[in-house]
């Protein structure tokens, strides 16, 4: 049996990725462990069809473990700083693709610092970034919700 390292990927999203993306986007347990509020299904294919795909600032990639869609990465930039965000299906959850599939992505994303701010009660998803050399330092807050901002590369003040 082939290592699972052996079997991820990322590649430009397609379109027919979105309804498998869609769904790991209202994963209960992905929405509580994120905090994040999933968007209404219009909402989601319009953000993604017309904000993210076509924007030349944000480099997005689609995670595949074995040939399956897993979920997404994708940096962006807010008021001059670079983020990167993802995320996983939660069939893939604590086999090793988050971590490899970062490993990947800060490959072929040369900016930084390069900042990420997950949800603070997320404790997988802070020591993913900190294992791949991300630092804390300091927190935001993000709808009422503490968030925890780590940066790769030359650090800079907390916000």
């Amino acid at each position: 049996m082939s290592d699972v390292h052996d079997t991820v990927a990322l590649r430009e999203v397609l379109d027919e990725d979105l309804e498998v993306l869609f769904a790991y986007e209202h994963d209960p347990e992905a929405v509580r462990r994120s905090m994040f509020v999933p968007r209404q299904r219009d909402d989601f294919f319009r953000h993604w069809r017309e904000r993210v795909l076509p924007d030349p600032d944000c480099l997005v990639r689609t995670v595949t473990a074995g040939g399956e869609v897993a979920g997404s990465v994708v940096s962006w930039t807010v008021d001059g700083r670079r983020f990167v965000g993802y995320w996983l299906g939660r069939p893939y959850w604590g086999r090793g693709i988050g971590t490899h599939a970062l490993r990947l992505f800060l490959e072929l994303e040369p900016v930084r610092p390069l900042y990420a701010d997950p949800f603070s009660g997320n404790t997988a998803s802070v020591r993913l970034l900190e294992r791949h050399g991300f630092e804390r330092v300091g927190t935001v807050r993000h709808e009422e919700r503490e968030h925890v901002l780590l940066v790769l590369g030359e650090a800079a003040p907390a916000t």
